[in-house]
């Protein structure tokens, strides 16, 4: 016989299984198997469910950066564009890609859930690198022409290639909404937070997804980029196929060990919180004594949470007085949307963390093609391949950071993660300003250089300076990964309310989804401003004649600025739960 229980948040739900179930201490309460049935704790979930979900992660960013970083690259050299217009064509690609996210979370928290977004996502990921591969396969063929001299034009790929190459592309970005917000937040589902060792695990989930998520880029950017720069686009987009292939089946091998979170409310959590706004809305002529009286009414006592936002609190009435239950908004639905609009100020003060973080795949790599990349005498280092000198940065530091760093703090503090994630996220922005400040200074650099050496006119040629110069700001993006980008996936997880943890992580990436939109929206407009007759702009093709260092100061300021931001917005910043500080 069901039975009814109550939610952490107060509302209804309904118990699939009976009290009298054998083992019941060990039973995880709030979740079942995939075939409804209650889940035992050693039989289920932690880390035994992590290690299938973290594989087709590692597979998913093998894939995805594989891709995206080398993307500048296919688009100057295969389809021959200026690099400013590939700048700006990458920036809105990853932009889209990140966006995306949110429809993904829609899409999984209110209709198919994570698990089958996940293997419908993956689908679509087989299909447009299948698509990308054959896009590639097709220039290869026609562009066999291209030896004979009369016949040069045939190099440039027809205009129905370019724009299946984009559609390719595009479904791509598609499957990547999809796929990232569920997996992680399936991954962090799969530890009970009323247990005090998952509770503690899931904690190290987030730095050791990071880690296992970055092994799999740092191969990306090594073998990918090599197959890709010096054999073949064919198989540098196959192989990624492949890979989601294996990745997708290792996958559905854990299921059997998957716990699925027992959805606590009838009604669709969008729906849920979106009438709260919209009788508010309705109600913003009620007066405040009337919304008193009724919060008197029903025993609602005031604390600190609650005065935020606190016109929400109209909602708690219908908009005509009538008491139909169906349009009057409880106080914990209320609370929901409160803790939404809460992240908004660190959401937006982000932003500038997100557009500098969105260099790395474009004109940091356009810096490094013009740079002497020797490793030996017969082998160079593929300039999409220095970001995954990011991920090393990240590998190396994760483990140091919750060895290490994180026990240190925590006996310092007294706090389980040691220090707060608002503390660690803007840590790694004020990191993220430092790389920008280095970064200029490198570029101005590799300027002064090629002018010493009489390379100013001479755009194809190496620029006799060692690409490990652009080391350092690579390095210290991947520690600021290590503190804003981990942070924030804690973060937006962890404020979000509990059915909406994929919404949570969707709207985390969508602030980089907004700050590649923002980056190529600067890019654009300082090109034209820069730009003018007889005069190089900032972005010239000719990058030693391009000023690409300036833009980096202006990185720099927008970034400096942002980040006083902030540190204002998260020292107001109210806490959703206290096991959060």
């Amino acid at each position: 016989m069901a039975m009814p229980i109550t939610s952490a948040a107060g509302r209804p739900g309904t118990r699939l299984f009976d009290a009298e179930t054998p083992l019941l201490n060990d039973v995880v309460p709030g979740s079942v198997d995939f075939k409804g049935r209650p889940v035992t704790r050693s039989g289920s979930g932690s880390w035994k469910s992590a290690f299938f979900i973290i594989s087709v992660e590692v597979a998913e960013r093998f894939a995805y950066c594989g891709i995206n970083s080398n993307l500048i690259n296919y688009l100057t050299g295969i389809l021959g564009q200026s690099t400013a217009a590939a700048a700006e064509n990458v920036n809105t690609w990853s932009g889209t890609a990140s966006l995306l996210p949110l429809l993904g979370a829609f899409v999984a928290d209110s209709f198919l859930g994570q698990y089958r977004t996940i293997i419908i996502a993956s689908g679509l990921y087989i299909l447009a690198l299948g698509f990308l591969s054959l896009t590639a396969a097709l220039y290869s063929f026609k562009s066999s022409d291209c030896q004979i001299p009369a016949n040069n034009t045939a190099c440039s790929p027809p205009q129905f290639q370019i724009i299946f190459f984009f559609f390719s592309l595009y479904l791509f970005a598609l499957a990547q909404g999809g796929h990232k917000p569920c997996v992680q937040a399936f991954g962090a589902n799969q530890f009970d937070e009323q247990d005090p060792k998952e509770c503690k695990d899931k904690s190290s989930f987030f730095n050791w997804w990071c880690f296992s998520m970055n092994s799999g880029i740092i191969v990306a950017l090594f073998v990918l980029n090599y197959i890709q720069d010096n054999v073949s686009w064919v198989l540098g987009f196959g192989i990624p196929c492949i890979v989601m292939c294996l990745a997708l089946i290792i996958f559905l091998l854990g299921t059997m060990t998957y716990r699925f979170r027992i959805q606590s409310d009838e009604r669709n959590p969008f729906v849920r919180l979106g009438q709260v706004f919209l009788n508010a809305a309705r109600n913003w002529r009620t007066t405040w004594a009337a919304i008193s009286n009724e919060e008197e009414a029903q025993g609602i006592r005031p604390y600190q949470g609650s005065q935020q936002f606190k016109f929400l609190n109209k909602a708690l009435l219908a908009p005509d007085g009538s008491k139909e239950e169906w349009r009057v908004c409880n106080i914990t639905e209320i609370e929901e949307a409160k803790a939404i609009l809460r992240l908004v100020p660190i959401w937006t003060t982000c932003l500038g963390f997100a557009i500098v973080f969105s260099q790395s795949s474009t004109l940091f790599t356009k810096q490094g093609v013009t740079m002497d990349r020797s490793i030996t005498a017969g082998l160079q280092i593929p300039a999409a391949s220095l970001q995954s000198f990011i991920s090393v940065a990240i590998v190396v530091f994760i483990p140091i950071y919750d060895r290490v760093l994180v026990p240190i703090a925590r006996a310092i503090t007294r706090k389980p993660s040691g220090i707060t994630m608002l503390q660690r996220i803007g840590t790694g922005v004020l990191i993220s300003f430092l790389s920008m400040v280095i970064a200029a200074l490198v570029e101005r650099e590799r300027l002064k250089t090629a002018v010493e050496y009489g390379l100013v006119d001479i755009p194809k040629a190496t620029v006799p300076m060692s690409v490990w110069w652009l080391l350092p700001q690579y390095l210290l993006f991947g520690i600021a990964d290590v503190f804003t980008m981990v942070g924030l996936q804690e973060f937006f997880y962890d404020q979000v309310p509990n059915e909406l943890k994929s919404l949570g992580l969707a709207l985390y990436l969508s602030i980089m989804g907004i700050g590649s939109f923002l980056s190529s929206f600067l890019i654009s407009v300082v090109e034209k401003a820069t730009s003018g007759p007889g005069q190089d702009s900032w972005f010239s093709d000719n990058l030693n004649r391009a000023h690409i260092d300036y833009f980096y100061w202006l990185l720099a300021g927008l970034s400096a600025a942002a980040f006083a931001a902030y540190l204002y917005c998260a020292n107001s910043y109210i806490y959703n739960r206290r096991n959060s500080l």
